[in-house]
């Protein structure tokens, strides 16, 4: 049966307005065209498919009891064949807005991150592809160098191959924090933690395919972070810190997200104020980075993107341009060019594909 690749965009958006986008993907010249949009969700920043259950995921916001701005899901069904998405159900995450969400490979846990709260939380996915009642909420404590690190920042969590890990980056506190996964038993429970450099502020993180390392981008400092990933233990450890800017850059910037090619040849992180993709080679050795370029987004605040499973397109989602943009990837240089192609959407945060 042939597949058909899709992309996904989560955006800020009013609950009145559409937030969330399923598009159609174009594998030949990169280009999306929106199939479908859904409102009555505030600010679906960020989001994740399920390509065997054919659901996607999206943070939202809701509120608790006593009126206060609190985190949130909601499970869509994606019906390929119509290109439309069908709202199975919203549910409560934890007790503060969330910033990112991932599923364990079992597709039986989804993992919430709250910057503003500091929280980690665990919510079942039902049978029927519904994102159950949350189970766990971890709460970090703490605080590191930089005015807004006053306070615990949990931004990211990123599961592994082999689903017994999933790496949490905290900005705020200057750490990453390796978890042991209990899908069965539906939680979490801290192995380890790393630090970094004061002042660094982890956002992203991604493991690389094959070799045994991981990549952190730094929102603060303008600097990935390579790490190595002992599986057997759980444990992270820094290997190589390389900066996201060129020589002498003395403008803001603030780092966002990061991915590597799909062979795990090339790493690309995005600069906001420098408004660009750094472009890395990875040693296939050692898993360290040597800069190959930076490129250019053609819009402000590269807030996400996304690199198409094919490896021949990144695209770029543009906040402050209000599009994405989209990009053909050289597989031998890794370098980008663009394709000459954009998507008007508001405020654009997060783009995912995903193939049925």
């Amino acid at each position: 049966m042939t597949t058909r690749t899709f992309a996904f965009i989560g955006s800020y958006a009013e609950e009145s307005s559409p937030g969330l986008y399923a598009c159609s993907y174009d594998e030949r010249t990169g280009q999306l065209t929106i199939l479908d949009r859904a409102d009555g969700l505030p600010n679906p920043t960020f989001l994740v498919p399920d390509e065997e259950r054919k659901t996607i995921y999206a943070i939202t916001e809701s509120k608790d009891e006593e009126g206060r701005r609190a985190g949130a899901a909601a499970s869509y069904r994606f019906d390929s064949k119509a290109g439309k998405l069908q709202r199975l159900n919203l549910e409560a995450t934890t007790p503060a807005t969330t910033c990112h969400i991932e599923l364990d490979r079992t597709r039986r846990l989804a993992i919430t991150s709250s910057y503003h709260g500091g929280l980690l939380g665990v919510s079942p996915i039902l049978d029927d592809g519904r994102i159950g009642p949350a189970v766990q909420v971890h709460r970090h404590e703490g605080s590191s160098a930089l005015p807004v690190q006053s306070q615990a920042r949990v931004h990211s969590a990123v599961v592994d191959r082999s689903n017994r890990y999933a790496v949490v980056s905290d900005l705020g506190l200057d750490k990453v924090f390796v978890y042991e996964i209990d899908a069965a038993g539906e939680s979490l429970s801290l192995r380890s933690e790393t630090s970094v450099a004061p002042g660094s502020g982890p956002r992203h993180f991604v493991f690389h395919p094959e070799l045994p390392y991981g990549y952190g981008i730094n929102e603060l400092n303008g600097t990935i972070t390579v790490y190595a990933f002992d599986a057997d233990a759980g444990t992270l450890s820094v290997a190589q810190t390389i900066s996201t800017l060129p020589d002498g850059y003395e403008g803001d910037n603030a780092c966002a997200d990061i991915h590597l090619s799909p062979d795990g040849r090339f790493l690309y992180g995005s600069n906001r104020g420098h408004d660009s993709i750094a472009v890395y080679r990875v040693d296939a050795a050692d898993g360290s980075l040597t800069l190959v370029e930076h490129a250019p987004t053609l819009g402000g605040h590269p807030r996400n993107f996304a690199v198409s499973p094919d490896g021949r397109f990144v695209l770029v989602a543009n906040r402050d341009g209000n599009h994405i943009v989209t990009f053909a990837r050289d597989a031998e240089s890794g370098k980008l060019q663009p394709a000459g192609i954009e998507l008007e959407v508001s405020k654009p945060v997060c783009v995912r594909f995903a193939q049925y």
